[in-house]
Order: structure tokens, then C-alpha cells, then sequence
């Protein structure tokens, strides 16, 4: 009947190390997070995004819908134009472009057109095999 005083009085107040101790797995599953998923993330879409600033005339694209073709026309805006067969040109917006196949040379001082560079295919040729044909079945 009679309580003790002992089991009368309440705990003393938490202190700054328990604090620390209880977030310390939620800072730890953040820190993961962080290095699995997040980071590896925002450098590819660093990569995307130069890859997208340096897209030239001439080069060989994939669209984000799997068609591909070469670019004819680059805007100044975020528009570029690709031709994806002979005389069929269709404009796509430029963030749209998943993969850039083959890079051509930059345009020469002297030069009036930008050459391909060697060992890759010009534009109107199907990828080596062993390229980016394997992913769409293609021996």
C-alpha cells in the first residue's frame, strides 16, 4: 500500500547523449542514402545534361521513344531538328535525347562542314555490331 520514494520519483531528464544515441541510426540510414542513391544520381544527370550542351549537327541520336536519327539542325533554343529517314526530319526537344551514338568532329576554321570523327559511324550507317545493335537485337 504504501509506495516507496524510490519508486516514487520520476527519471532524470534525458541528456544530450541519449538524444544523440536515438538519432544516430536515422543519420546513419541518411548518410547511406546519400552515397547509394542520391549522389550516384545527380553526377548521371550531370553527365546527361553536358552530353545534351554538346550536341552537335551531324551527330547520331536516340530519342527518349527509341527512334533513331541525325541531327540536321541545332536551335538556339531547346529545339533540334533530326532526320529520321531520307527527307523525313522531325523537331524533338532537346532534353528528349537519351544517348548520343556517334560525336562528330567540330567544324574546322577553313572547313564548311564537320566531319566524322574515324572509327565511328557516319550518319547514315547502322552501329558496328557488338554496339548499341545488341540492345535492340540486332547481330
Amino acid at each position: 500500500m504504501f509506495v516507496s520514494t524510490a519508486y516514487a520519483q520520476t527519471a532524470a531528464p534525458a541528456g544530450g547523449s541519449d538524444m544523440l544515441v536515438q538519432f544516430l541510426p536515422l543519420i546513419l540510414i541518411f548518410v547511406v542514402f546519400y552515397f547509394l542513391l542520391i549522389r550516384p544520381q545527380q553526377k548521371k544527370m550531370k553527365e546527361h545534361k553536358a552530353m545534351l550542351g554538346n550536341i552537335r549537327r551531324g551527330d547520331r541520336v536516340v530519342t527518349g521513344g527509341g527512334i533513331i536519327g541525325v541531327v540536321t539542325k541545332v536551335g538556339t533554343d531547346d529545339e533540334l531538328t533530326v532526320e529520321i529517314a531520307e527527307n523525313v526530319r522531325v523537331r524533338c526537344v532537346r532534353s528528349t535525347v537519351n544517348l548520343v551514338l556517334a560525336k562528330t568532329e567540330p567544324a574546322k576554321p577553313g572547313d564548311g562542314t564537320a566531319a566524322t570523327t574515324e572509327g565511328q559511324a557516319k550518319p547514315g550507317e547502322t552501329p558496328a555490331a557488338g554496339g548499341i545493335g545488341k540492345l535492340f537485337g540486332r547481330k
